[in-house]
């Protein structure tokens, strides 16, 4: 099998055909959607261009295939470039573009170099990922919460899990948009209650760009305190049906696309993972496999109208395989992990409504998770059950959205309103209390907001105010919109066209997880009614600096202080939520004890060369400090507190379609709590609960090494007459870096395996650390099939 597909990757170039390809698209006003006639469409670096005509359309003819920079731009509106856009002679390539049709653009033209208009309610803490850039990373596997890594002020556990941590803030802090509508999470077997999981979720061949904001959240995006993502999703063709199919070393994708008539397109996706074969073969002790989905259809009544339908979903699965070797990584890990089976999707419908000097936007969406897990003693039927876990969530949202422009004000204001449902069945045998419980909860949310944006002295000065305000029915002390007001204000100075000073401040809530609100005590009453919204006060300054080479430098300074932060009771201590960590399961199934603050603070270094002259790269560099007030009140710091973060990424592009890239990553060891060895060397609690019990005396004292990985990557693509074939080879920590995690605490076994007792002590087993390490090499090879 190896031979033939070395022979086939040889004789590969005999059949390709070096034809030509073409970039197209239609020019529009972001406000009204109306075309735009005589914009000046140029391929930055070539001396090909043209305009749009008087329907807004343009096309780019005789491009040799390989990625291009476009750049559009007409007098009184903002500049717009799409980078990377890729051109193949399978298929043309389609770009359509919607430009500022603001008056404060007039002297936007004049900006030297490819530099674009900045986001007024967000002019910092803003980034924004193309489609090629998530595509090609090196280790990223196609994986959208593995591409952020490379940003600055992210970091994430060390491992695999893809819990996204943003300025030393908990993963469930973070919301996510798919067009506008909001998605709970974008993982696979996510953690309840919060946001991470192994395997990404979203199919990068559905993104257009995705914006990323790490602080300055404009008005209309709520319930965040550390992160909201805007996934912005292309339309299918609307003049022939595509496909893509994508053989990776995890799972087999399929894409479609096209249109359904004479004003509808739709894309649509499902992929299958072969985990579960892959992870028996290498004798491993669990077997993960999942399926998603995912779909998006759009129908553009008239020009002032639209209509999209879309959905994702996923089904995972997670069982044990109790024939894999019998060594003691793998006896603890069957000891510990659950039979877990999740199902969740997200339905979502908007209406578009564009007029003269702006747009309106009805959005209706519902999310469904159901979760569940359940373990016996020694993994034995037939032995007592320590977990039986059964748990939905329901949300049905509505959200009215307006924008427009009048006499050179941004308008936005909106309102959202939803109902949200939560049912738990939980039967958890733990050390000093079980958490035994059913609970069934509805409430009502509602939110309002809105945001005025202006610019002053010929675009020099840009201001920006918003306001919001969100409540719901859980507890007459969060049903009032005035204890949630939000005000968040944003500042922008333009030095010269290429430097410029940029500032945000304000105040953000988030309710916290259903997990938490739900709990019940064992009489079935409410215990955690004292919670109140999350508030974050933010503080961001930022410098930015643009060269004429699609070069990027930012330096920002960031301070977040946490109030009303739940204090929570687990296994006989108590102590923050933020201290808790992640992992697979539930965050946040614990009684309330009280609440607390926390702060995190720090400066973030960033630089990003666009394509230029085939090299494109980022350096990112953060530096930060992240804790919470414990039981004694004294700063302790959190688990995400790594301290420091460096990222770089960079490539090549090189003729015939040769492209090579490479990523290192490099932070501080985590924080964790070191092990309370008598209580976890008692029979009766190993019984129930096989793994060392934290010294919450001693929280977060003790730290992990530092972690490093090197990850590359080389792509080849063959352009034929009728599709295109791109092969990839991706090496995960090529430099086989075996990093050290937190050493895990079992009982002692003599040489027949038997379990052995402290002498003179019955009741105890004798333990001892297993050496818990990971960074094994993970090469993959993947085949993608252009239609």
């Amino acid at each position: 099998m190896k031979q033939i597909l070395l022979w086939f990757i040889l004789l590969l170039p005999a059949f390709a055909f070096a034809q030509t390809g073409v970039i197209h698209g239609k020019v529009t006003t972001t406000l009204s959607n109306q075309p735009l006639q005589g914009v000046s469409v140029a391929v930055i670096g070539t001396t090909i261009g043209t305009v749009t005509d008087s329907a807004g359309n343009y096309q780019l003819n005789n491009l040799k295939p390989g990625y291009y920079t476009v750049q559009f731009s007409l007098l009184g509106y903002g500049k717009k470039i799409s980078y990377d856009v890729q051109v193949t002679n399978s298929k043309p390539a389609l770009t359509d573009v919607s430009l500022e049709d603001d008056a404060k653009a007039l002297s936007d033209v004049n900006i030297s170099g490819q530099r674009e208009s900045k986001s007024l309610e967000s002019p910092l803490s803003l980034r924004t990922i193309g489609s090629t850039e998530i595509k090609r990373n090196p280790g990223g596997n196609r994986d959208i919460s593995k591409v952020i890594q490379s940003l600055p002020g992210v970091s994430s556990p060390v491992g695999f899990r893809n819990d996204i941590i943003i300025r030393g803030g908990a993963p469930n802090e973070n919301r996510f948009y798919l067009d506008g509508v909001e998605i709970p999470n974008i993982n696979h077997f996510a953690t309840q209650g919060s946001s991470g999981g192994p395997v990404g979720l979203i199919n990068v061949d559905f993104i257009n760009e995705v914006d990323f904001y790490s602080g300055a959240f404009p008005a209309d995006r709520g319930n965040a305190l550390s992160s909201v993502f805007e996934f912005k999703q292309k339309d299918g063709p609307s003049d022939k049906h595509d496909a893509t199919l994508t053989l990776g070393s995890s799972d087999l994708a399929a894409t479609f696309e096209g249109p359904i008539g004479s004003k509808t397109t739709f894309i649509s996706s499902y992929r299958y993972s072969y985990l579960q074969g892959l992870f028996k073969l290498l004798g491993l002790p669990f077997l993960p496999s999942y399926q998603d989905f995912q779909f998006k259809i759009k129908t553009k009544l008239d020009a002032h109208n639209e209509i999209t339908l879309l959905g994702i979903g996923a089904i995972d699965r997670f069982s044990l395989n109790l024939n894999a070797p019998n060594t003691e990584l793998n006896q603890y890990t069957l000891a510990n992990i659950p039979v877990n089976s999740q199902n969740d999707y997200t339905i979502g419908l908007t209406y578009k409504n564009f007029r003269k000097k702006g747009y309106s936007i009805f959005v209706l969406s519902r999310d469904y998770l159901d979760n569940g897990a359940y373990k016996y003693e020694n993994n034995d039927p037939t032995q007592p059950q320590t977990l039986n876990y059964s748990s939905q969530e329901t949300e049905n949202k509505f959200r009215f959205e307006n924008n427009s422009s009048e006499n050179g004000y941004r308008i936005n204001f909106g309102a959202g309103a939803e109902t949200a449902e939560y049912y738990a069945n939980t039967y958890n045998l733990l050390p000093f209390g079980n958490v035994i419980y059913t609970s069934s909860l509805s409430f009502f949310k509602y939110s309002l907001f809105g945001q005025l944006s202006h610019s002053y002295f010929q675009d020099k000065l840009s201001l920006s105010f918003g306001i919001r305000t969100d409540a719901n029915t859980y507890s007459s002390q969060m049903d009032n919109l005035l204890k949630t007001l939000s005000p968040r204000f944003s500042a922008s100075y333009n030095f010269t066209d290429d430097l410029s000073l940029n500032f945000n401040t304000g105040i953000y809530y988030q309710l916290p997880a259903y997990t938490v609100l739900g709990y019940r005590d064992a009489t079935g009453s409410l215990t955690n009614t004292n919670v109140k919204y999350i508030s974050d006060k933010q503080v961001v300054l930022g410098l930015e600096y643009h060269t004429a080479k699609n070069t990027k430098f930012t330096i920002e300074g960031f301070y977040k202080f946490y109030q009303n932060y739940p204090m929570i009771k687990i296994l006989g201590d108590t102590i923050p939520l933020a201290n808790l960590g992640a992992d697979f399961g539930v965050v946040g199934s614990n009684p309330v004890t009280g609440l607390t603050n926390g702060r995190s603070y720090g400066t973030e270094f960033f630089a990003q060369q666009r394509l230029n002259k085939g090299f494109y790269g980022i350096f990112a560099l953060t530096l930060f400090t992240s804790e919470f007030e414990d039981k004694h009140g004294t700063y302790v710091q959190s688990s995400w507190n790594n301290r420091y973060i460096l990222s770089m990424t960079g490539g090549k592009l090189f003729k015939n379609n040769w492209e090579l890239g490479a990523k290192f990553r490099y932070t501080g060891g985590a924080p964790y709590t070191p092990y309370n060895v008598a209580s976890s060397s008692l029979k009766s609690n190993y019984a129930i609960y096989p793994q060392g019990i934290q010294d919450w005396n001693q929280l977060n004292a003790d730290r992990l090494g530092d972690f490093y990985q090197v990850d590359m990557r080389v792509d080849k693509k063959y352009p034929f007459r009728k599709f295109t074939l791109n092969l990839y080879f991706d090496i995960q920590n090529i430099t086989n870096n075996q990093y050290q995690l937190q050493p895990y605490l079992v009982p002692n076994r003599d040489a027949n395996g038997n379990l052995q007792s402290v002498p003179g002590d019955p009741s105890r087993f004798i333990t001892k650390s297993l050496e818990n390490k990971g960074g094994n090499i993970l090469p993959s090879l993947g085949i993608i099939v252009e239609l």
